[in-house]
């Protein structure tokens, strides 16, 4: 038993009526709580599980959030790389197109030069 413990039940025992005892509690427990004010801060275990557990349950919902948003930006990447395989494709097009009618002229030109010399 601590020093304070038994200075309480020393003045409980010689405390001659219940009126005298319930204050020598009241005065123990105001000590008590000077002592350690921060006590009714303090959580508990019961306190922390709960804490943990909703934690738990929002770290749940921002994955499916961010899990949505990824395969939001996915689908927008394949669109964005369909678009840019077509745009590609039709470029090379035109470019294979251009440099044909240029070799073409070329060749129109030259015949068109040696015909009339």
């Amino acid at each position: 038993m601590s020093s304070a413990a038994l200075h309480l039940y020393e003045q409980l025992s010689e405390a001659t009526d219940d009126k005298t005892r319930a204050k020598i509690i009241a005065e123990a427990f105001s000590q008590h709580e000077d002592r350690y004010p921060h006590l009714k801060e303090i959580a508990t275990e019961s306190h922390v599980r709960e804490s943990e557990l909703r934690l738990q349950k929002e770290i749940e919902v921002k994955i499916k959030e961010v899990e949505v948003k990824i395969k939001e930006v996915e689908g927008k990447i394949k669109d964005s790389e369909s678009r840019l395989t077509r745009a590609i494709y039709r470029q090379t097009l035109w470019i294979i197109g251009s440099v044909g009618t240029v070799i073409a002229a070329i060749h129109l030109l030259e015949w068109l030069l040696t015909q009339l010399s």
